[in-house]
């Protein structure tokens, strides 16, 4: 009898393996789109200007940032003339490029122009200034190279591109560049996406920065893999806090303030929220699967049966722990003034960015049931977001930027993913039911290093490309 269960069970197993076929689109080649290395240059100079992003709006250079805005209206004539330009909350923008039937429903391409700080402007690690745009073998070097000029530039080059040709689309496109993305774009996206919520504009797709055309990242794809994010993960931080008995630390209690929250954090950590296959990751399995040696794709092929080999693998990365978990993390700790003197309270600042599959209120009930010490007070810490909703992979939009990608980047794997971190289009749930999050940029691990790191860069190569991937999005919108 066991055999007979064992012979079926393979059996089960071998057929749900080979019949998981590949779901990578078959696409003609292409004419490669000729960029002139001016739009180089233009990447270079906005490099320059310090749009820089600081918390809690500290050092907010307003010059700079009126400087940008003029730099994109002088650079980009045809764009600034033709596509009715708007200023948001006196630092975002947002441009109207009409389309020629109006009964189409709008896309809208978005980026940022802010940049994380770079530490005393020329940091010591840095090869070149940060703000410097320095072009030396075959890189451009400095802040929004990756995140996020780099996009803002590729759209509006893209753009010009198209108007210097004739080119009329037939539908709509808007595009929207928030200027405090980085430091939750509050003043910036959430302005635009309101306004355009106000004028009744529901937008048939929208695609902002997110993943990436990752190289050699992917465990055994022999191809690049480009991850487009059809959600990102929630946010919440919460607030621990405990008291104790204070007074001189020569005569210290068997527990004190810090020693309760210390041991609190310690017993969080030793028991994470369960592991899931959240909708964005099951598709990324999906996608990805059928491409990857047989084990692997035998693997993702049956997850009901190999759920815990894929989970146990998946958790040896931090990347991949955070696909398949709600993580957490203490980011702020807080307690004492003196060396000699017992503090009455402790304060801790725990971090949770939230699957898809889980909410806010699952991750506090959680926190106090595992916590269970009426010491230690819950409080949750600013505002908090649930993961955004799931886009449809079947939908017209991810099949254009899908089609888009296999006609730009050759031979690369398409997939559908999880956006871990967050981004602008967060604002912009109730202006489209589908986002998603693709930066045409080719990265490997340095890259990513790069990213909000040291000597942030990118190939001239790598940056033309991305300017064609937008050309050749625009154009595939005609229907």
């Amino acid at each position: 009898m066991l055999g007979l269960v064992l012979l079926l069970l393979a059996t089960v197993v071998i057929f749900r393996t080979f019949t998981r076929t590949s779901k990578q689109l078959k696409v003609a080649p292409i004419a490669v789109l000729p960029i002139g290395d001016e739009s180089i240059e233009h990447l270079s100079e906005a490099v320059k200007i310090q749009t820089v992003s600081n918390e809690g709006n500290l050092s907010f250079d307003t010059i700079a940032y009126l400087q940008f805005l003029a730099f994109l209206k002088s650079t980009y004539p045809l764009t600034d003339s033709l596509l009715h330009p708007q200023t948001i909350h006196d630092f975002s923008l947002l441009y109207r490029w009409n389309g020629s039937n109006p009964e189409l429903e709008p896309i809208i391409l978005m980026a940022h122009y802010d940049v994380v700080p770079s530490k005393n402007g020329t940091d010591e690690h840095w090869d070149f200034d940060p703000f410097g745009g320095v072009i030396v073998n075959g890189q451009i070097n400095g802040r929004g190279t990756l995140d996020d000029k780099v996009n803002v530039i590729g759209i509006m080059e893209a753009v010009e591109l198209l108007l210097k040709s004739g080119y009329k689309p037939e539908r709509t496109i808007y595009l929207a560049f928030g200027h405090d993305e980085e430091i939750g774009g509050n003043n910036g996206a959430s302005y635009i996406a309101s306004y355009l919520e106000s004028k009744k504009i529901h937008a048939s797709f929208v695609i902002d920065e997110g993943l990436l055309v990752t190289e050699q990242i992917i465990p055994d794809a022999q191809d690049p893999v480009a991850l487009i994010g059809i959600s990102e993960k929630g946010y919440l931080s919460v607030e621990l806090t405990t008291t104790s008995e204070g007074g001189h630390s020569s005569m210290p209690p068997r527990e004190t303030a810090i020693g309760i929250l210390s041991n609190t954090i310690a017993k969080i950590e030793r028991k994470p929220l369960p592991a899931r296959f959240c909708e964005p990751v099951n598709e990324f399995l999906d996608y990805l699967g059928p491409e990857l040696p047989f084990v692997k794709r035998m693997a993702f092929a049956n997850r009901w049966f190999f759920k815990n080999l894929i989970v146990s693998a998946y958790e040896k990365s931090n990347s991949g722990y955070a696909m398949v978990h709600s993580t957490h993390a203490p980011t702020i700790l807080k307690s004492g003034v003196k060396d000699n003197v017992l503090p009455s309270s402790a304060m801790a600042i725990i971090n949770f960015r939230i699957l898809p599959s889980n909410t806010i209120q699952e991750v506090l009930e959680f926190l106090k049931t595992e916590i269970n010490d009426d010491r230690v007070q819950i409080k949750v810490y600013g505002i908090g977001d649930e993961a955004s909703p799931v886009s449809d992979i079947n939908s017209e939009g991810f099949k254009k930027i899908e089609l888009s990608i296999r006609q730009i980047f050759p031979n690369t794997i398409v997939a559908p993913s999880l956006v871990l971190g967050g981004t602008d289009s967060k604002h912009y749930q109730k202006v489209a039911d589908n986002i998603y999050r693709f930066a045409p940029i080719r990265c490997n691990s340095k890259d990513l290093d790069r990213i909000h790191g040291v000597n942030e860069r990118i190939g001239i190569d790598n940056f033309k490309d991305c300017i064609r991937f937008y050309h050749q999005l625009i154009l595939n919108l005609k229907s």
